[in-house]
């Protein structure tokens, strides 16, 4: 793998969606050869619509009449003349019906819909006891996401379905992958079983749903949204009629060729390594935050620990985690760490970037596999025009690479949230937290306990990412008669890894929530401690120095108290704030008496700097920590990754920096409620809840936003070691295009109150959704030699590359 090739490929895809959804990206026609994961991924989840390439239809056509000549010929080819699986040795000359019984055969999953429950208290007795039962019992779960595919996985599969098919090699009709095309175009997507394929000959079940949408038979149901985004169940033929599309009739092999794939496989795959790829850097930003959270040092990420151990993965992250610190005023870079005082950070931050490179190198290999199976035929028998349109019998539909992609994927996952657990816990436990207070609490440790609960939450998700690493592929059952005796289980495993996803996301947001209270925490302190100098230094040159020996400078004794002063209060968090000040100065006397002249006045004067600090270090703290909390901004004493991240959860997101004002109940106690539409609109501001603020992170990351934000803070650092060839494109702003559902979570910013306060280091990135008009983004040229797909020779590819 090519150094920071990996990087690389993240940057030109964030770059390809973004470009894509604000209509200046390059379309390109679907061929069989070119589709990559931006385009997946936009088509999927955004509603980006595509197009056949002509040269496609040629090919398509060509491969239709060779089938027909073929049965002309009276070959025996499987799935046209004959049965199927197991039951091969059978023949018949029904050609198309034989694609029609597929279809039926394959119809097999269970898909629960939306039904009324009638509460018992409501039902009629004399209905019987079944109708009781059945008209009154909730759900153990969502019926529909229980037993259906999203939309987004079947759009997903749709597409990559139809590039296979365009590919020409399977000998399907022009007007079969037109009507493919059409539903996709025109927002028609099956409602597709969740369960029940084993990926053996390919997602057989998943696909039959597919077909029989686009054979338009009423027994199945599609999924259509109107104007405002909302979606309906409709019967498959009554939803083809409204948009004017005709059903197609199947000829010969098509139902196969439909069916006989692993499109399901991939789009899933490639839809969990969309967001694995986020997550993977994602990560590295959370590990320079977590950095500066606890006044770690930038030394664990020195080049000369790559150079000496140069893994690319390890290459990379450090230079990334490395870049992101710079400019911080957190990071502690001095190497005299005094007696008492780790030498050195924690495992998870210090070896973080040993322990992320090896996930980049398996996403990295993961993101090859999917690409190369996006961009392949998957059936069987193959037409190869090359040899006259002989029929070639293989298994090609075997989908073990997507499994090998998704099980790496999946323990990827796991390897990351470990890190981040570690760290997470790390920030909110008073030992290990350099300083900072017992769970995080902006205000007085014994009246607030605020991150307990996420310490708890984070332990749940990890110990379930822990299972879900579990591999899926040794699972393996035969199948169909003994035929299918190995079967790739891959899009099993690939539904696993998008459970890992969420659950991952869950466990990054908190963390991600976590280290910007941390943050925050930190710039409070920094700003009480500047407030607080000038009048230390007063108390000390007026109620001390008159009693210092005279050997002893007045320098050296503010320089001596000062330190010994800032140790004490971070040992003390656990106090409340009158007891911690009080115990620090008194800490201190001491230290003073070593360098004042013992007499009585010494001794009185003593006692009362002692009261008059203590006094006016807690004045002064509670005035900046109300002032901060008014005002909260740790962006100048950050670096600029973690500003940029900090800039967008605060101001974009609307999480706040925490304290008890924002989830305590309004004004205290129900029953003071205003319950008028006033009053409740404002008591909405109030009462939120920790896991609403974490959901609205989470949300961030499941609709795409942050990923966005993340990779600009990736570019930065590729433009900053001129490892990519920079343009500029004039663009409009991603937030104005991005899909109503994608924006929804960011419409209500009550909370945030500078929302305007936006640096203009942000104005311009290609990956922010948040900019105007007359931006200017930043295109990465696309890196696809690193993992060009050179054992696919086709006579035109010198004029499409």
């Amino acid at each position: 793998m090519a150094l920071g090739s990996l990087q690389n490929v993240c940057l030109s895809h964030w770059q390809e969606i973004a470009a894509k959804l604000q209509g200046h990206g390059a379309s390109r026609p679907v061929d069989g050869k070119s589709l990559d994961l931006a385009t997946v991924v936009a088509v999927a989840r955004y509603g980006l619509s595509v197009q056949i390439s002509e040269q496609s239809i040629e090919a398509v056509i060509k491969s239709a009449d060779m089938v027909q000549a073929s049965i002309a010929r009276g070959e025996v080819v499987y799935g046209v003349n004959t049965g199927f699986g197991g039951s091969a040795n059978t023949r018949t000359n029904a050609v198309e019906e034989l694609q029609k019984n597929l279809l039926r055969m394959l119809q097999f999953g269970v898909v629960s819909g939306p039904r009324p429950i009638k509460p018992v208290q409501e039902a009629s007795h004399d209905e019987g006891l079944n109708s009781l039962i059945h008209d009154s019992a909730l759900p153990l779960d969502d019926p529909v996401a229980a037993t259906s595919m999203p939309e987004s996985w079947v759009r997903a599969s749709m597409l990559i379905r139809l590039n296979s098919l365009a590919s020409g090699f399977s000998g399907v009709q022009e007007n079969t992958i037109r009507t493919l095309q059409k539903i996709l175009e025109v927002g028609i997507t099956p409602q597709v079983p969740l369960k029940g394929s084993i990926s053996a000959s390919g997602d057989l079940s998943p696909l039959s749903y597919v077909g029989g949408v686009i054979s338009g038979k009423p027994g199945l149901n599609v999924w259509t949204r109107n104007a405002n985004g909302e979606r309906s169940l409709k019967r498959a033929d009554v939803a083809l009629a409204e948009k004017g599309i005709q059903p197609v009739t199947l000829g010969a092999k098509e139902g196969l060729a439909l069916v006989n794939g692993t499109a399901f496989s991939c789009a899933v795959g490639s839809l969990a390594l969309h967001d694995a790829l986020g997550q993977a850097y994602l990560a590295q930003a959370l590990t320079a935050m977590t950095v500066e959270a606890l006044c770690g040092t930038d030394e664990s990420f020195d080049k000369f620990f790559a150079e000496v151990r140069p893994h690319p993965g390890q290459v990379e992250s450090a230079q990334n985690i490395r870049a992101f610190l710079e400019k911080s005023q957190l990071v502690q870079h001095s190497d005299n760490a005094e007696e008492g005082e780790l030498r050195q950070d924690r495992y998870a931050v210090r070896t973080a970037s040993q322990w992320i490179g090896p996930v980049l190198e398996d996403l990295h290999l993961a993101y090859q596999q999917i690409a190369i199976e996006m961009n392949s035929t998957t059936d069987n028998p193959l037409i190869d025009p090359s040899q006259g349109g002989k029929m070639l019998h293989g298994g090609n539909f075997q989908a073990r690479a997507v499994t090998s992609a998704m099980e790496k994927t999946r323990q990827s996952l796991q390897t990351i949230g470990r890190m981040l657990f570690a760290q997470c816990t790390e920030l909110i436990n008073p030992a290990t937290n350099n300083g900072l207070p017992p769970n995080l609490v902006a205000e007085e440790p014994s009246q607030s306990f605020i991150w307990k609960g996420t310490d708890i939450m984070v332990a749940a998700l990890q110990a379930e990412l822990g299972f879900l690493a579990n591999p899926v592929g040794s699972h393996v059952q035969t199948a169909e008669m003994g035929n299918q005796a190995i079967n790739s289980l891959a899009l099993i495993s690939g539904r696993y890894t998008l459970e890992a996803v969420q659950t991952l996301s869950q466990l990054a947001a908190a963390h991600l929530v976590a280290v910007l209270q941390a943050l925050d925490i930190r710039a409070m302190n920094v700003r009480f401690l500047e407030s607080l100098l000038p009048a230390w230094s007063t108390l000390i040159d007026e109620m001390l120095l008159p009693h210092l020996q005279a050997t002893i400078s007045s320098s050296v004794l503010q320089s001596e108290l000062w330190a010994a002063f800032r140790k004490s209060l971070e040992s003390l968090t656990h106090f409340d704030s009158p007891k911690r000040f009080s115990t620090a100065v008194e800490s201190l006397q001491p230290l003073v008496l070593k360098f004042v002249t013992p007499s009585a006045d010494a001794i009185l004067a003593l006692q009362s700097w002692t009261e008059e600090c203590t006094s006016k270090a807690l004045e002064i703290f509670l005035r900046q920590r109300d002032a901060y909390f008014m005002y909260p901004d740790a962006t100048p004493y950050i670096g600029e990754a973690s500003a940029r991240i900090y800039r967008f959860v605060r101001n974009e997101v609307g999480v706040p920096f925490i304290g008890n004002e924002n989830i305590t109940s309004p004004r205290g106690e129900i029953d003071e409620f205003d319950w008028g539409r006033a009053g409740s609109e404002q008591d909405a501001r109030k009462g939120a809840t920790m896991g609403g603020m974490i959901t609205k992170v989470y949300e961030a990351m499941r609709t795409g936003v942050l990923y966005h934000v993340v990779m600009d803070c990736v570019s930065d650092v590729a433009q900053e070691l001129d490892s990519v060839q920079i343009k500029s494109l004039p663009v409009d702003g991603v937030r104005d295009i991005w899909p109503a559902y994608a924006r929804s979570t960011f419409a209500d910013r009550s909370n945030s109150s500078d929302s305007d306060s936006t640096s203009g280091d942000d104005k311009g990135k290609i990956f922010t959704p948040a900019q105007g008009s007359s931006s200017k983004v930043t295109t990465i040229v696309d890196p696809l030699d690193d993992y060009k797909i050179d054992f696919i020779k086709r006579e035109d590819e010198s004029k499409e590359s």
